[in-house]
């Protein structure tokens, strides 16, 4: 049977598609292939860089940067029920709003009476403008002997010396300063909006200074009572004076707190402000500054153990350390139940305990201190400061930390973070001022705006 050149050419075609359908199928195969190669350098890639990283999966611990989910325990037992329901506590009110229909709904009836159904309370703070009492003094003459009588008001109460606004008012714009710290500008804002009374950023400078220099003889006191204490917590921070570094020194008592700006970090400022003739226990951290009052200390265990714990995570594999570390954490503990348990001993078994102790530390340290160990920096401050570790096991009434003063002094940095410092030395003077008559009140529970108050109001 013979073909015709046409259907030659088109069973040639059909046999040409079949090969390039078949090259393409294999081409494709040979790109998954490849791919699927690929994807699986990828996910043993990918779970390898989990593996050292520490990510959250199955069967791998959370990191340490992430705070471990707490299990709840099982409740044994269920609920007690509560005598009283704890909710929304309720406000006295000051003005009733009563709401009620005169016409029934359905029928138009006209009402009358009628009882309680529910209550709604709704608070709203006034936009009250400001108050501008002007006082007028008028002039009589004795109609007998002409004299011209003008009367003679004492205004003590309300305000200070000639200044136009009250007490009240500086004692609130004290207030927002170092309560609230809001900036000079911010309380502009505030005493504008709220108010509507206009205060220039001088003249709130201004009252800042003056709530200072009332308070001076409050101050001379507050320091003195800082100097009699018989623990004072002392701490330091960096503060900006006109652009120029300085320092915020703090000292502090559980009712007390005494702040000094000054240019320099040396030791002539703790001498100055805790003076020559302190006899109690100075709580700090290892700063040399604190080294040359010759007085009791108790350096501050939570800088040291912060200190091995950064040189444990800068030596991971050094066995040895680890060891040493642990013994320091472990005596250190048990340095704090005994200071605890033996609070009320007599003060005889307390110095053998403390004496037992500064040996048994010592004896931890002593090796490495002429070895070349990650370790031995801290135990020569060990060995320095051996005689100012365990002051808080003879003396119940000392901590072990200084803990109190990083935390009074918390206040003050976030105020620094906010102002960026002052701008004077006089401005300085005044931010040290209403920072330890503000934060001495709050120490002791007073209301700060009724004291300041109070403080202006006093004679």
């Amino acid at each position: 049977m013979r073909l015709c050149a046409g259907a030659w050419e088109g069973l040639w075609l059909c046999s040409m598609d079949r090969q390039l359908e078949r090259a393409t199928r294999e081409e494709l195969l040979a790109v998954i292939d490849q791919q699927e190669e690929v994807i699986a350098t990828l996910r043993a890639r990918v779970a390898e860089l989990e593996a050292k990283l520490e990510g959250p999966g199955p069967g791998r611990p959370v990191p340490g940067l992430i705070k471990p989910r707490r299990q709840k325990p099982e409740s044994s037992r269920p609920r007690k029920r509560r005598a009283q329901a704890y909710v929304r506590r309720r406000e006295t009110p000051t003005r009733w709003v009563e709401h009620a229909l005169d016409e029934c709904r359905e029928c138009g009836c006209h009402l009358q009476g009628g009882s309680v159904k529910r209550t709604r309370q709704v608070i709203h703070i006034p936009l009250v403008p400001v108050e501008v009492i002007e006082h007028v003094y008028l002039e009589r003459r004795c109609p007998v002997c002409g004299l011209r009588n003008v009367p003679r008001v004492d205004l003590g109460g309300e305000v200070v010396g000639k200044n136009r606004l009250s007490t009240s008012t500086m004692a609130l714009i004290a207030s927002l300063r170092e309560v609230v710290r809001l900036p000079v500008e911010g309380i502009g804002w505030l005493l504008a909006t709220v108010y509507q009374l206009k205060v220039s950023q001088g003249e709130i400078i201004r009252v800042l200074d003056l709530v200072a220099q009332r308070g001076k003889g409050y101050l001379e006191k507050l320091l003195e009572e800082v100097r009699a204490s018989a623990v004072v917590h002392a701490d330091e921070t960096g503060w900006r004076q006109d652009g120029q570094n300085g320092y915020l020194w703090s000292f502090s008592t559980p009712r007390q707190h005494y702040l000094a700006i000054r240019q320099s970090r040396a030791s002539e400022v703790v001498r100055e402000v805790l003076g020559e003739d302190f006899s109690g226990v100075l709580v700090s951290d290892f700063y040399s500054a604190y080294n040359f009052l010759d007085a009791p200390h108790q350096r501050c265990w939570v800088h040291l153990l912060r200190d091995i714990h950064e040189l444990e995570e800068r030596h991971p594999e050094d066995e040895s350390l680890a060891h040493w570390a642990r013994q320091v954490h472990a005596l250190y503990r048990e340095a704090r139940a005994l200071a605890q348990s033996r609070a009320q001993a007599p003060k005889r078994e307390r110095m053998a305990l403390r004496q037992d102790f500064e040996e048994r530390i010592l004896a931890l340290a002593r090796p490495y201190l002429g070895e070349d160990a990650p370790q031995r920096v801290l135990c020569q401050r060990i060995d320095r400061f051996l005689g100012e570790l365990f002051t808080f096991v003879e003396l119940p009434q000392v901590p072990a930390d200084n803990n109190a003063a990083e935390r009074i002094l918390r206040h003050q940095v976030v105020s620094r973070k906010i102002s960026g410092g002052t701008r004077s030395a006089k401005g300085s003077r005044t931010k040290a001022a209403l920072a330890s008559l503000f934060s001495t009140w709050q120490l002791q529970g007073l209301n700060p705006f009724l004291t300041c108050r109070e403080l202006l109001n006093s004679p």
